[in-house]
C-alpha cells in the first residue's frame, strides 16, 4: 500500500483543488492518504472516509512560525514514511520540501500552482525567486499547472526540463461538468439576478477570486468605475473573500463599497451559479498558476478577459473565447470591457467557442486519470 501526503498552507486550497483528486484516488486505489494544512475544524468532516487530517499551524506571508511548522513536518514525515509528499502554495511548499528532504521522502512533488515573485520587483523579487529555486532544488519533480509557467520557469532557470512537466492541457483539477452544467445556466442566471436585484437585460462584469491587489482588483475597480459612470445598465460582481485590503487603493475600495452596482458576494461553493449571471468574466491578475475560474467561466459559456501573463492565457483562446489585455494597464482593461459590452455578436461567438473549449479540453475526470497515472509513474508502481 502506497502512502501519500498532500500539504497546503490553508484548507481553502485543499477544498478548491486537492479534494477532487483525493476522492478520485480513494475510489481507484488502496493508497493511504494524509492531508496537512493550517487548522480547520470543519475540514475533517469534508474529507473522504479513511483520509487522515493533521493540522499544522501555517499562515500566508513570511513569519517565524514557519520554523515550528517545518519541525513538526519532519517529525510526521519520519514517522509515517510516506512514498510521496505533494505540496503547493508558497509557505507550505517551502516547509514541506525542506522537511520531506530531511526525512528522506522518496518522491517530493512540487505542484507549482503560481509563482509568487512574478508580481514583485527589486530586492523582494530577488529574495522570493531565490526561495522558489530552493523549493525546486529540494523537490524531485515539479509540475506547474500551465505550459506558460513551465516555459517561464525554464527561461528563469528555476529547474531543468528533465525534472518537470505539465499534466494534460494544464489546470490543477480540471472542470467538473456535472457541477458546471450549462444546461442549468438560464435557470441559475435568473435566480442569482433576482437575488441580487439585477435587471434581466443589465450587463454584468464578473470577477471570482481573492479580492486583493495582486489579482488586479485595483485596475478592475478603476476601469469598472469609468464603465459604471458611462453605462447605467452595467454592474460589477465580485465573488470571493475580501482580503489584504492594504494592497487595495483605499479611495477605489471606498467607492466600490458605496456603489450600489458593485456587488461583494463573498465566498460561495456554487460558483457556477454566479458565473451564469455574468455576461463577461474578468481575471486582471498580475500572476497566476493557471486561473481555474477562467476555464470554469468558459465552460458555462461566458466570454473572458484576462491579462497577458502565463497561466490565464493558457486557459483561453485569444480572440476566440475572450480578450487578452495588458497587465496592470487600466486603459487596456477598460477598452476590453467596453468592447465586449458594446459588441453582442462578438460575445455570442466567444461564448459558443468558450463552452466547447472548456468542456472538451479540461474535463475533470479525464485530468484525474492523467494525474493518477502520473503519481503511479513517480512512485514506480505502473
Amino acid at each position: 500500500m502506497k502512502k501519500l501526503c498532500f500539504v497546503t498552507t490553508v484548507s481553502l486550497t485543499i477544498r478548491a483543488f486537492v479534494l477532487p483528486i483525493i476522492r478520485y484516488f480513494k475510489e481507484h486505489t488502496d493508497w493511504e492518504i494524509t492531508v496537512i494544512c493550517h487548522e480547520d475544524p470543519q475540514l475533517q468532516e469534508q474529507l473522504p472516509e479513511g483520509v487522515r487530517y493533521i493540522p499544522i499551524s501555517m499562515q500566508r506571508g513570511v513569519n517565524i512560525a514557519g520554523v515550528k511548522a517545518m519541525m513538526q513536518m519532519i517529525k510526521v514525515f519520519r514517522k509515517e514514511k510516506f512514498d510521496l509528499v505533494q505540496y503547493s502554495t508558497p509557505n507550505a511548499s517551502f516547509y514541506a520540501s525542506f522537511a520531506a528532504k530531511i526525512a528522506r521522502v522518496p518522491v517530493r512533488l512540487y505542484c507549482q500552482w503560481g509563482i509568487a515573485y512574478v508580481g514583485f520587483t527589486g530586492m523582494k523579487r530577488r529574495f522570493f525567486k531565490m526561495l522558489e529555486k530552493i523549493i525546486c532544488r529540494w523537490s524531485t519533480w515539479i509540475e506547474p499547472d500551465s505550459f506558460g509557467n513551465l516555459k517561464f520557469s525554464h527561461a528563469e532557470g528555476l529547474y531543468p526540463e528533465k525534472k518537470s512537466g505539465v499534466i494534460g492541457s494544464g489546470s490543477a483539477c480540471g472542470v467538473n461538468l456535472q457541477k458546471f452544467d450549462i444546461a442549468h445556466k438560464e435557470q441559475w442566471r435568473k435566480a442569482v439576478r433576482q437575488q441580487c436585484e439585477i435587471g434581466e437585460y443589465d450587463f454584468v462584469y464578473g470577477f471570482i477570486g481573492r479580492i486583493t491587489g495582486d489579482k488586479g482588483v485595483n485596475e478592475l475597480f478603476a476601469a469598472g468605475k469609468r464603465i459604471l459612470e458611462e453605462k447605467p445598465d452595467a454592474w460589477l460582481m465580485l465573488v470571493g473573500y475580501l482580503e489584504k485590503t492594504e494592497t487595495l487603493d483605499q479611495e477605489l475600495l471606498t467607492w466600490a463599497e458605496n456603489e450600489p452596482r458593485v456587488l461583494f458576494c463573498g465566498y460561495t461553493d456554487v460558483v457556477e451559479q454566479y458565473l451564469s449571471a455574468m455576461d463577461v468574466y474578468i481575471l486582471p491578475s498580475h500572476r497566476e498558476g493557471f486561473g481555474s475560474a477562467v476555464v470554469e467561466a468558459e465552460t458555462m459559456g461566458v466570454p473572458v478577459i484576462v491579462t497577458d501573463i502565463p497561466g490565464p492565457t493558457d486557459a483561453m483562446l485569444p480572440n476566440e473565447t475572450g480578450i487578452v489585455v495588458e497587465k496592470e494597464n487600466i486603459e487596456s482593461l477598460y477598452a476590453g470591457m467596453r468592447k465586449l459590452q458594446e459588441d453582442p455578436e462578438l460575445r455570442k461567438r466567444f461564448a459558443q467557442r468558450a463552452h466547447s473549449f472548456g468542456a472538451e479540453g479540461f474535463e475533470q475526470t479525464k485530468l484525474e486519470e492523467y494525474i493518477l497515472e502520473d503519481r503511479k509513474r513517480l512512485m514506480n508502481c505502473l
